[in-house]
């Protein structure tokens, strides 16, 4: 049961359900996790009691002038407010998701005498079961339960690095210790052996440009016949003046025998006369 709260503490409502279905739920049989269609079985079996259900924060001032903050989770008779059982939620471990089903959920609860059980309480609606667990989520966010287990894994986990960098090897250098370099014969080389060097890189150029493509002839046997070369300059000058020089002596030709034909003269065809 809970304890009676000073007057100066403060409570806020930060969920509430009207209608929750509580289980008598059978104990974990595998590390797996529970399952609700066990708690539903042979038609709801193991329901024990129908309640309200309160997600309850309280503050209570320090004289430093901080507070504590605690939260509980409370099953509550719908009709009277009677407590029916509180589960304190101080780590992620008093509130588990059941495997098969949004719905369902496993708290441990804490009676008189700080004896615990665990009991199995169903949703009728989704939605409340998601507002169920947006509300748990803010307290672990304000009270830094989740922070606390992550920082105990962060405590372990530099524990560990601190392990290995123990067990690294020391490879600095002692007093006293020096670090010799053999950079083996590598030094400024003379003048004639540079161009040596860049008269091969000229040759290994030229033998590496591939030659040019092959391309077969044909003609006579398969071959092509290679082609004449184009006239000169001097070529076409003088067969230029040939062709200026035969054209006037067959225009001279050629009027001289019209003119003949037109004055009546035999041309020669009846012979000479007797």
């Amino acid at each position: 049961m809970t304890s009676s709260q000073p007057p100066d503490a403060i409570q806020r409502v930060l969920f509430i359900a009207s209608s929750v279905h509580v289980y008598n739920i059978p104990p974990l049989t595998s590390n797996k996790g529970h399952l609700a269609a066990h708690w539903t079985a042979d038609s709801n079996k193991r329901q024990i009691f129908l309640a309200r259900l309160r997600v309850l924060e309280t503050a209570i001032p320090d004289p430093d002038g901080g507070e504590s903050l605690s939260t509980e989770i409370l099953l509550e008779d719908p009709a009277t407010g009677q407590l029916f059982a509180s589960a304190p939620y101080t780590d992620v471990g008093a509130v588990e998701a059941a495997l098969d089903s949004g719905r369902f959920f496993a708290v441990r609860v804490v009676g008189d005498g700080g004896r615990k059980a665990v009991l199995g309480i169903g949703f009728e609606e989704r939605g409340e079961a998601i507002d169920f667990g947006i509300s748990l989520q803010e307290v672990r966010k304000v009270q830094g339960i989740q922070l606390e287990a992550e920082r105990k894994g962060m405590v372990g986990k530099k524990a560990a690095e601190m392990e290995v960098v123990k067990e690294k090897k020391d490879f600095s250098l002692k007093e006293g210790e020096t670090i010799h370099v053999d950079i083996g014969k590598k030094g400024r080389r003379k003048k004639g052996e540079e161009i040596a060097d860049r008269d091969k890189d000229n040759e290994r150029a030229m033998f590496s440009i591939a030659p040019p493509p092959y391309t077969p002839k044909v003609g006579v046997g398969g071959m092509m016949p290679s082609l004449p070369p184009p006239p000169s300059a001097q070529d076409v000058k003088t067969q230029r003046r040939r062709s200026r020089q035969d054209v006037p002596a067959q225009a001279t030709s050629a009027s001289a025998s019209a003119s003949a034909s037109d004055l009546g003269f035999d041309d020669g065809e009846f012979g000479e006369f007797q």
